[in-house]
């Protein structure tokens, strides 16, 4: 096949061609890649030995070696199966299911639901067993004082000290 433009053009026509095109090329790929990063981040992510998406009810069921990750809430999860349902924007993970937020704060139970648009766990425990729930809270006391300062003894002052000798105490 011959191109005849290229028959024509000087060899510094083409090369200031290409000189433009490649930025262009360039800058659309750049944005495609931020765009893709920015839903990477933003998407629920659902990943599974085997998944079948039903495309009428619009229900994706995932089974073996789940793992949801959710990174704008910071949320990650195992279980044995997922079933994310589309239109009430609704998961439901079951199997040794935990849950991890802010990758200290977790809850652990057979079945939880992530009622996505709300941002709210419901978790139900086995047959005779517990959900459990680790939150982390940070005591303010301990985080404004350092751990290595100490007050010695003789400056502790008590709070409620007897004045002698006042009018109010003869």
């Amino acid at each position: 096949m011959k191109f005849p433009f290229f028959r024509s053009a000087s060899k510094s026509a083409i090369a200031k061609l290409f000189l433009i095109a490649i930025p262009v090329i360039a800058i659309a790929a750049s944005n495609l890649t931020s765009t893709q990063a920015q839903n990477a981040n933003t998407a629920l992510t659902i990943r599974a030995d085997v998944q079948e998406a039903n495309s009428i009810t619009g229900v994706v069921t995932a089974t073996g070696n789940v793992k949801m990750t959710y990174p704008a809430r910071q949320i990650d999860a195992i279980a044995e199966q997922a079933q994310y349902f589309s239109k009430e924007q609704r998961v439901v993970l079951t199997g040794n299911v935990t849950v991890t937020q802010e990758g200290v704060n977790s809850i652990k139970a057979q079945t939880i639901t992530y009622l996505v648009s709300e941002g709210k766990f419901l978790a139900a425990p086995q047959n005779n067993q517990q959900v459990e729930t680790i939150y982390v809270v940070p005591d303010r006391e301990l985080a404004n004082t350092p751990a290595t300062s100490a007050t010695p003894v003789e400056q502790i002052k008590p709070a409620f000290k007897k004045q002698r000798n006042s009018p109010a105490n003869p």
